[in-house]
């Protein structure tokens, strides 16, 4: 083990024990110490979920990547491991970035990850060179390849004009011929983002199949941490893109995220495009990956911040960063549908249920339902069937100065987030809106609160929303507003994680 690593692990076994409980979220993976991004390596081995995550163990603030490792039998109650990599190879002194894991015939777990390194180029510039390097564990330890990197990037491993400096994010499989497969994000100059396919018989030796999929300058300019599966009949291919323009309401400014569903060509490995959305609507999503359970679920995980607004935190706050709930994934008629993991079910507590509540151009408060660890499902429609309502507002993390509010107006078939209210002081991103489907008002929403953050799943799940909050946890109030006159039926559970 390197001196590296080892200064990582013991610092994290260290400061963990600073954290309280209660300033973490409940269900939701949050960084050990320091920082988080990235999920990495989400993976099913030795008969528990594996997640790595993107980790600065030494400060709040990214820094110096390392792997950081949490092991769950639910993917709910997470346990934390030590450090599984840190920065301390000729190939990777710069970082450990991300990658994927999967579970080898012989039994070892295998990590395959990006590694950085700087040079300085013949015009004096700093680049950072990206390769893909293979690690293998017990689900605990693991080691570096001795001869990593496995692909450069050189000697024709990337197409005429694919960039050293943006190549990165390997998602790794194995294929029907017993080789591998890896799936890995790439800039094209002048193009933007693609996502090249390679292939090997041994792991060590690599050949670069195809372009799977290619931006154009369509979807922002660089792609990351692309995911591809079969679901439901469907071929989908998850990405993240960086520094994108708004398209509608469907792609908005900044990084986020997209997802295509088609078909593939297995005999000449192609995917045929039919179909692209983003994955998450709301203003905290990014870098989503999946795995597929033992039970046969495909269930996706992704970081829940936003790269533009999460570097306004001190350098004392002990943690930064958290994982979306894990949800599970369906195709139906070309959209990819997502549901809180059903484990979730099994944390809900004290059952209070309404029906045919009238909210009448006021706000409401109904008695019991209130918290911040809290299940709730909520059902609108208009109280005329013939008079429809301007809008109707669902107010959570609510106090006398605070709250953070999900709005639907059926006139303009549009579903917004706002945290403004929300404490914050910064005039960092506080909305989001996006278009919903409803039948003359009427519209389905399941909000899952988690002490910092709130997740909204419309018409069970054909759109999701995510948002991070860190109003004070005696703000517990919900409430419900209307501008017009509508009835609401309404199913609230508490959460506990014990």
């Amino acid at each position: 083990m390197s001196q590296a690593l080892r200064d990582a692990r013991r610092y994290e076994e260290i400061h963990e024990t600073m954290i309280q409980k209660e300033s973490r979220p409940a269900f939701h993976l949050s960084a050990r110490v320091g920082w988080l991004n990235d999920p990495n390596g989400f993976s099913w081995y030795q008969g528990r979920y594996h997640l790595f995550y993107q980790y600065h163990p030494f400060d709040s603030h990214w820094g110096p990547m390392h792997w950081g490792h949490a092991v769950s039998d639910d993917l709910l109650h997470w346990t934390y491991l030590p450090a599984a990599m840190a920065p301390d190879k000729p190939f990777d002194r710069d970082g450990c970035f991300s990658g994927s894991a999967m579970t080898l015939p012989d039994g070892r777990h295998l990590l395959m990850y990006t590694g950085v390194a700087r040079e300085v180029t013949e015009s004096g510039e700093v680049r950072e060179v990206q390769t893909q390097n293979l690690a293998f564990g017990d689900g605990t330890d693991y080691v570096k390849y001795e001869l990593n990197p496995v692909i450069t990037g050189l000697n024709g491993e990337l197409p005429e004009g694919g960039s050293r400096y943006a190549f990165r994010d390997p998602k790794i499989w194995m294929a029907p011929d017993g080789g591998y497969r890896a799936l890995i994000a790439n800039d094209m100059r002048g193009q933007g983002g693609q996502m090249l396919l390679y292939k090997s018989a041994d792991l060590y030796h690599w050949e670069r199949v195809t372009a799977l999929a290619e931006n154009h300058n369509r979807i922002g300019f660089m792609w990351e941490c692309p995911d591809f599966f079969e679901l439901d009949g469907k071929y989908v291919l998850l990405g993240s893109s960086q520094d994108m323009l708004p398209k509608g309401l469907e792609y908005h400014n900044g990084n986020g995220t997209f997802y295509f569903i088609g078909d593939y060509d297995s005999k000449n490995e192609k995917f045929i495009e039919e179909s692209d959305h983003s994955i998450d609507y709301g203003i905290d999503f990014y870098a989503p990956q999946t795995l597929l359970t033992p039970d046969g679920r495909r269930v996706m995980i992704g970081w829940m911040q936003n790269w533009d607004t999460c570097n306004l935190h001190t350098k004392s706050t002990p943690w930064f960063g958290m994982m979306s709930i894990p949800r599970e994934l369906h195709v139906r008629n070309g959209i990819l549908y997502q549901t809180p993991i059903r484990e979730l079910e099994r944390m809900r507590r004290d059952e209070i249920i309404y029906e045919n509540e009238t909210v009448d151009n006021c706000e409401i408060a109904l008695p019991g339902v209130a918290g911040r660890l809290v299940d709730l499902e909520v059902e609108v429609a208009p109280a005329d069937p013939e008079k429809s309502f301007d809008r109707f507002a669902i107010r959570f993390a609510k106090n006398e100065l605070f709250h953070t509010t999900v709005s639907f107006r059926p006139h303009e078939s549009t579903l917004k987030i706002d945290r403004k209210f929300s404490g914050s002081r910064r005039a960092i991103t506080h909305q989001r809106r996006c278009r919903v489907q409803h039948d003359n008002g009427k519209l389905k929403l399941r909000l899952i609160l988690d002490r910092f953050s709130g997740e909204i799943f419309v018409n069970d799940g054909e759109k999701v929303m995510s948002v991070t909050v860190f109003t004070d946890l005696n703000a517990e109030g919900i409430a419900f507003f209307a501008d017009g006159k509508v009835k609401i039926n309404v199913k609230k559970y508490n959460l506990s994680p014990d």
